[in-house]
């Protein structure tokens, strides 16, 4: 499957996913001044979540993201949170796009959305950067390293995020969060989702940490510079909150533990010192440096626990397919791999038992 050809570039607009012309335009002069003109509406590819559009103007071109129509579920889809994280991170080394505002009048797109730069860039679908150089694969990772511990360094204190989520207990509530949202989209009986649901929250480690956390950090969430490889925007907000660093970058490492060829989310099996990516240690040493750390305790707790978070997002994905609001044609073939997730952590699991 070719992940790039899927999931890149944009496409005509969904009819679902409609924008009118006479609205988006209207925002956009009082924006950007009264001579503005809206050329173009396309639809990314890419995004299982909030719609996300292209919009070109004789000025520039922007993007809009916005929370997709029909029943939703609770907490779920929020562009104003995504764009709160976007614009405080401005203020700091974190890499993200100019952002430009964020509209609740359902009037103008049907439902909230913000506007931001369209960052020209790369964008890799491809874990194993097969069409890449061996220093640029080289590269690429070392800069996604680079920016998830300046995410994790930034202090979120000063750039106005103190209440941006609670600091107690994350790893409770988002077990919980995330079992309540399996529940509400359950398609059909997992013994080891239920199995994970129960042992999870009983076994939680001590310890608090509290950083700025992504929730989706993976190269295909990142623009890279064509010259330098380096991030140049982290995109797709919408599961950051103040959390433990540590299940973020946890979950960032799940890629090198997920067999290869899993729908671009793993590269274990591959040859990675033929290809020049970092292995495993590696990754995970320079970020301990990096954030002032020397190791990571109950590494097979958080691993286990961010292949059921993601057993949790991707059975989102199926529920909104089974009720008609999943964005993209591709989120169809999403379902069949909560089993095969929660299989894998049921087993780690039971490595720890």
């Amino acid at each position: 499957m070719d992940r790039s050809a899927q999931f890149s570039g944009t496409k005509n607009v969904d009819p679902k996913l409609q924008l009118e012309y006479g609205p988006i335009e209207s925002y956009l002069k009082n924006l950007f001044g009264s001579n503005t003109s809206l050329l173009d509406i396309k639809q990314f590819k890419g995004g299982q979540s909030n719609p996300t559009y292209l919009l070109t103007t004789d000025k520039k071109s922007l993007v809009l993201r916005r929370k997709p129509p029909g029943k939703l579920l609770a907490s779920a889809h929020a562009v104003d949170r995504e764009y709160k994280v976007i614009t405080a991170l401005n203020k700091t080394d974190v890499p993200v796009p100019q952002t430009y505002g964020l509209c609740e009048d359902d009037s103008i797109a049907g439902t909230p959305f913000f506007l931001m730069d369209h960052v020209d860039g790369n964008i890799f679908w491809d874990l194993l950067l097969t069409k890449s150089s061996r220093e640029n694969r080289n590269k690429i990772y070392w800069s996604m390293n680079d920016t998830i511990a300046k995410l994790h360094n930034a202090d979120f204190k000063s750039i106005g995020l103190s209440d941006y989520g609670k600091y107690e207990n994350y790893m409770a509530r988002q077990i919980a969060r995330w079992s309540k949202q399996y529940k509400d989209s359950e398609t059909t009986l997992i013994p080891e989702m239920d199995n994970l649901i129960e042992w999870l929250p009983q076994n939680i480690p001590p310890g608090e940490e509290t950083s700025i956390v992504h929730g989706d950090f993976r190269l295909d969430n990142m623009v890279f510079d064509k010259n330098s490889n380096e991030v140049i925007a982290i995109l797709d907000w919408e599961l950051s909150t103040l959390g433990h660093p540590i299940a973020d970058f946890t979950y960032h490492m799940m890629t090198w533990r997920m067999p290869l060829g899993v729908q671009g989310i793993g590269i274990f099996g591959a040859n990675l010192d033929e290809l020049n990516i970092p292995n495993e240690n590696e990754y995970a040493e320079a970020y301990y440096q990096k954030t002032n750390r020397n190791e990571i305790h109950n590494w097979d707790f958080f691993l286990a626990y961010n292949m059921f978070r993601l057993a949790g997002i991707t059975q989102g994905i199926a529920g909104r397919v089974r009720d008609g609001t999943a964005s993209s044609d591709q989120a169809k073939q999403y379902g069949a791999f909560v089993p095969i997730l929660s299989q894998m952590a049921w087993k780690i699991v039971e490595n720890i038992k």
